[in-house]
């Protein structure tokens, strides 16, 4: 993404983020605003393996939420995105149950961005 990364109160990673869309941008300033401690990219999960025991498939949620427990993935208006994120969701809710995730639509980070001026 070409535009600078704000410094952020509340990111609780170790090296500075490197946003890969405008909406995970939004996701982290609106974190950021309502002092919601946050991760980006922190764990990677194994969703599908060959007989050999190599990654097919994972999945790497955008953000963890430490004191909420919650893992967020963002995604952007694209029929093709929301397709996919949505069925790696249903995937890691089956593989992992114990694992809490959330998926947000980037209409849902513009209004509440709208709604809070940012």
């Amino acid at each position: 993404m070409s535009d600078e990364t704000p410094t952020f109160s509340y990111y609780r990673g170790t090296k500075q983020p490197s946003f890969a869309t405008r909406t995970e941008l939004e996701a982290a300033k609106l974190f950021d605003y309502h002092r919601i401690a946050w991760e980006y990219e922190p764990r990677t999960f194994i969703l599908e393996q060959d007989e050999r025991g190599n990654i097919v498939e994972a999945f790497t949620p955008d953000f963890f939420l430490p004191d909420l427990d919650l893992f967020v993935e963002v995604t952007e208006m694209k029929q093709s995105l929301v397709t996919a994120k949505n069925r790696k969701v249903r995937r890691l809710r089956e593989m992992y149950p114990d694992v809490r995730i959330k998926l947000f639509y980037r209409k849902d980070f513009v209004r509440m961005a709208h709604k809070y001026d940012l």
